[in-house]
């Protein structure tokens, strides 16, 4: 008995001084947040980075209904003929309108991987820009931690900030002067 006594003792005693000493590193961390994505919608750069996706996006588009319209002329061609055709014919064409579609539906996919890549590629300057700026404010600032204030998903990663919080923590707006934009 007197043994657990005394390592709940110590426990306490640890538990203390461990919070004490919490207390002291967490007085010397500063935190600030940051709205990147306010910030890359405020800047010139995306509206031509949102011009060029969307032609990319278009001529893809283009091409993906030509292919398709292809195809389906060959599918009501191959109907027309299914009645005069041999087995042996309707079975290869058959096989060989399978492989088109097949194609089609991989160009498809492309589509969606290329336009993330080059989504990625014309997005990434913007973002290395903007972390440039951050990473000058919050040194200048004597920042330890800059918090992003959503995830990618859109969800919120601050939940809640003080007015004082808001005023003297969030660098969004300093952040979108150094880079000289509204």
């Amino acid at each position: 008995m007197m043994k657990s006594t005394l390592l709940i003792a110590g426990l306490i005693l640890s538990m203390g001084l461990f919070s004490s000493e919490t207390s002291y590193a967490q007085d010397d961390v500063r935190i600030g947040y940051v709205d990147p994505q306010t910030i890359m919608m405020s800047m010139p750069d995306m509206a031509a980075v949102e011009r060029r996706l969307q032609n990319f996006m278009e001529q893809r588009q283009e091409e993906f209904a030509r292919k398709e319209n292809e195809f389906r002329r060959e599918v009501e061609e191959y109907q027309q003929k299914m009645g005069v055709i041999s087995e042996e014919a309707q079975r290869q064409e058959e096989e060989r309108l399978a492989e088109l579609n097949m194609e089609l539906q991989e160009f498809q996919q492309n589509f969606q991987l290329d336009y993330q890549e080059r989504q990625q590629e014309l997005i990434e300057p913007l973002l290395d820009k903007i972390q440039g700026a951050i990473d000058e404010v919050a040194s200048e600032r004597g920042l330890t931690y800059v918090l992003n204030t959503m995830t990618s998903n859109g969800d919120f990663i601050i939940l809640y900030a003080s007015e004082e919080a808001q005023q003297n923590y969030d660098i969004t707006q300093e952040v979108k002067r150094r880079l000289e934009v509204d």
